[in-house]
């Protein structure tokens, strides 16, 4: 193929295909899976995991043998499932599944490697580095029918669940007008990231940039499965490096406003907050609903004269808190993931979309026109 097709026709492509999938695995059988590469934190999601019963680890790819021997003792994997090769820990192991652990550079060379063997793959968010990698890993996976899916903490929150049926199925706030998405911490030298992690967390190549990519994507996320994967007319983005001495090389605060024809979302994504937090307000014109967490809830709608705080949990409302269990169940055929849900690949492809045009626009100092 000459050339790259655009986000549009990649998008198009996707939802064409999204009836098409692999044949489901059996339920009682658990699902072979392998890790590539384990330099991620995150990589304590799926090794601590391991009595859940519905995946087995067969292979793990990984070149830093100092952090092999760490996770290996902690987390008791043998060091015969290591493998220092990808394509060789694929083809020895042949898993149905991998989850990719690395830096965001290599999710591309991962799903490279996976999709023409018919392996399904999920990767810690963002989808990818740069538009031209999420167009590449797109098209890869609609060719080869493979699941592509991205990890992000929010999707397990049950009041993200929550917010979306109360703004989209109940219309509880009427119509959409205001999103504003706080996401970020200290900083990841600052709450203590292991340095392996720290070192491409903080590349511009490895990881796309700082703040911006690091939590700009969530907002992203949330606000296109919120507008049904509706494209923005505009992104204007303002960065900063407020801490140049420990970030250098990139920003560490970003500030990205996406326009919409009838809405608008602020994204704030930064490594300066004086605590964790990851939190959504949504405003239409006949009510808001904030999630102020991960199970705090506060809405008012009309003809209410009180704000209503509640806790949602995962009793009262459908959500996998555990994205690995949602992965094993896309890929047996228990679930469907939504055209532009939260994990779903058309979604990661417009996330990617919304934070390159962030990028140029913190760059160039102007707002960025999206094409339809």
């Amino acid at each position: 193929m000459k050339g790259l097709k655009s986000f549009g026709s990649i998008l198009i492509m996707m939802i064409l295909l999204a009836g098409v999938r692999p044949s489901a695995v059996a339920a009682q059988k658990p699902i072979r899976l392998a890790i590539a590469g384990m330099t991620h934190t995150h990589i304590a999601f799926i090794l601590g995991r391991a009595d859940k019963g519905d995946f087995e680890l067969v292979g793990i790819f990984e070149t830093n043998q100092e952090l092999v021997q760490k996770l290996a003792k902690k987390y008791k994997f043998s060091p015969s499932i290591v493998y220092h090769n990808l394509n060789e820990m694929l083809d020895k192991v042949m898993p149905e599944a991998v989850v990719a652990f690395g830096t965001i550079f290599d999710h591309l060379s991962v799903v490279e490697a996976c999709a023409p063997r018919g392996i399904h793959v999920m990767v810690e968010k963002p989808l990818a580095v740069n538009g031209k990698h999420a167009v590449r890993m797109a098209e890869l996976a609609l060719k080869y029918k493979i699941h592509l899916l991205t990890n992000y903490e929010t999707s397990w929150y049950p009041t993200t669940a929550k917010s979306f049926e109360m703004v989209n199925r109940d219309h509880f706030a009427g119509t959409l007008r205001k999103v504003v998405i706080h996401d970020g911490h200290q900083g990841p030298k600052e709450i203590g990231c292991d340095p392996v992690f720290l070192a491409w967390l903080t590349d511009p190549v490895l990881n796309g940039g700082g703040a911006i990519v690091d939590f700009g994507c969530y907002g992203a996320n949330l606000m296109t499965a919120l507008t049904y994967g509706e494209k923005p007319i505009s992104v204007t983005a303002v960065t900063r490096q407020f801490k140049p001495l420990i970030y250098p090389k990139v920003d560490d605060e970003a500030t990205i406003v996406v326009s919409y024809r009838e809405s608008q979302c602020i994204i704030q994504a930064s490594w300066n907050w004086p605590f964790s937090r990851k939190d959504m307000e949504i405003y239409g014109d006949e009510g808001y609903v904030i999630a102020v967490n991960r199970n705090d809830l506060r809405s008012k709608g009309k003809g209410m004269n009180e704000e209503k705080t509640e806790q949602v949990t995962a009793s009262n409302v459908a959500v996998y808190e555990d994205p690995f269990t949602y992965f094993a169940d896309v890929i047996r055929g228990k679930v469907e993931v939504p055209k532009y849900g939260l994990y779903s690949l058309e979604n990661n492809v417009r996330v990617v979309e919304i934070l390159d045009a962030a990028r140029i626009s913190a760059k160039k100092g102007k707002t960025i026109l999206l094409k339809n």
